[in-house]
């Protein structure tokens, strides 16, 4: 949803049912329920987001960032910041988990190292 939401700039309530609708039915209804939380919770807090992964990325803008890697960081800011329950090395996990599987190796390392530094300093780093 966010990789679709990033690249089409719909309003996200267009992106969610399209989504929906186009992926098999969940047959967890609170899978689904989390997937939902999750791609609302980044979308409100895009900025935020947005802005930390600006301070940590060094010579890398966030426009030139390919769309699969920076829709996995916002993700797993996220929930870094925004989903105690989600401990910070499951989060990290699940979001190299998705960029071995749709991005490559290389992105793996540079994700887990910008994740990594937002769990220990991100707080710090955020707007005011």
């Amino acid at each position: 949803m966010l990789f679709q939401w990033d690249f089409g700039r719909n309003a996200p309530e267009i992106v969610q049912e399209l989504f929906w609708s186009n992926t098999r039915p969940a047959e967890d209804e609170a899978l689904r329920s989390f997937a939902n939380q999750l791609f609302w919770g980044t979308v409100r807090n895009i900025e935020e987001i947005d802005h930390l992964i600006r301070a940590y990325t060094e010579r890398w803008s966030l426009e030139r960032m390919p769309a699969v890697d920076r829709n996995i960081l916002r993700l797993g800011i996220y929930e870094l910041l925004h989903q105690p329950e989600t401990p910070p090395a499951v989060a990290i996990n699940e979001a190299l988990e998705i960029a071995r599987k749709f991005s490559g190796e290389e992105a793996v390392q540079f994700l887990n190292g910008i994740l990594d530094r937002v769990r220990k300093e991100g707080i710090s780093a955020r707007p005011a």
